[in-house]
């Protein structure tokens, strides 16, 4: 959590435009369970960029203490917070069943209706306190179709999980720019892109960065979720084929390289996407790596820096993540 909060700092002072966490629980490798509480320490830990939940799981909570939640961080940092939301637990049944006390079976069919209420408790006639005007930006997230044809219904922005559901990523975006209809909230369609990016000085030790949470990633897959793996763990495994492939896989839908790769390989996604938005998720085991990836797309795009805020506050000095955090985003014009 000290590494988080250092992060929002850094990355606040490089340019970085949005910083958002994710919400999983039940996991060793993530810290975002108690995903309001950090995206409140994070803003106070920074004052320029906006921070806001990739995203508020809606079917594990009552969609009234979302909007007290987040009614509450938007009137103590007024413009400064988004509320994504999506429909999946992030966690397993047995967990998801803990949060919303209730042995009912978990069901995303009434995700749309939930979606309505929560936003509904924000009207300034509502007697929800402090939701009542308080509304930040809504932001759906998604993996598939689902989520973008019912945010382009809505008029609402949209972000995309292209860092773990690559191959879903120009349907969906398609979908939901096919879907849209203006609304209060936007004129035109606006939809923002989740990339893993892993930077550093060559190719080569990009690679060898990025390793780790290939081996993560098929422990998860394998039922055995547990904490990022070191290099030297990571480079003691020795994968089976089919473990090969599955990392291998995991390793190509993602942005991994030196600055001339890195470029190469990120202007190719905006192209192709035609994103208005880019959010990057790093996960790499030392905390020094990930500040220096985020350093080298910063000088990449020519982010404006600008002196560094409290760099994590007084007395913590400084994500949780993706494992999931979602890291921090910004705007990426197309080349």
């Amino acid at each position: 959590m000290r590494h988080t909060l250092d992060l929002a700092g850094r990355v606040e002072g490089l340019g970085y435009h949005r910083y958002w966490l994710a919400e999983h629980h039940a996991m060793p490798g993530i810290a975002s369970s108690a995903t309001a509480v950090l995206i409140g320490r994070v803003a106070a830990a920074t004052e320029r960029m906006r921070v806001g939940s990739g995203g508020i799981m809606l079917p594990n909570h009552a969609p009234m203490v979302v909007a007290e939640q987040f009614g509450t961080l938007e009137a103590l940092f007024p413009g400064r917070i988004d509320l994504g939301l999506g429909r999946a637990p992030g966690t397993d049944q047995a967990t998801a069943r803990a949060l919303r006390r209730s042995p009912d079976a978990l069901s995303v069919d009434d995700f749309p209706e939930q979606v309505h209420e929560l936003r509904g408790y924000f009207d300034a006639k509502s007697t929800v306190t402090p939701a009542a005007g308080n509304e930040p930006p809504v932001w759906l997230l998604g993996s598939s179709g689902y989520s973008a044809r019912l945010a382009g219904l809505l008029g609402l922005p949209f972000a995309f999980a292209h860092h773990f559901s690559a191959e879903n990523t120009l349907p969906a975006l398609k979908l939901y720019r096919e879907s849209f209809r203006p609304s209060a909230e936007l004129d035109a369609p606006y939809a923002l892109i989740a990339v893993s990016v892993t930077a550093a000085e060559d190719d080569a030790r990009a690679r060898e960065l990025a390793a780790p949470q290939a081996l993560a990633f098929l422990r998860l897959r394998q039922g055995r979720p547990g904490l990022l793996p070191s290099p030297e763990e990571t480079a003691a495994h020795t994968p089976t084929p089919l473990e090969r492939d599955m990392m291998d896989h995991r390793l190509r839908q993602q942005v991994i390289g030196g600055p001339e790769t890195v470029r190469r390989q990120m202007d190719a996604l905006l192209e192709s996407t035609a994103a208005d938005e880019v959010m990057v998720t790093t996960m790499v085991y030392e905390h020094a790596d990930r500040l220096r990836s985020y350093e080298i797309l910063a000088e990449l795009y020519g982010l404006p820096a600008s002196p560094p805020p409290r760099a994590g506050g007084d007395s913590v000095k400084a994500s949780a993540t993706d494992g999931e955090e979602k890291a921090p985003a910004r705007e990426v014009p197309a080349p």
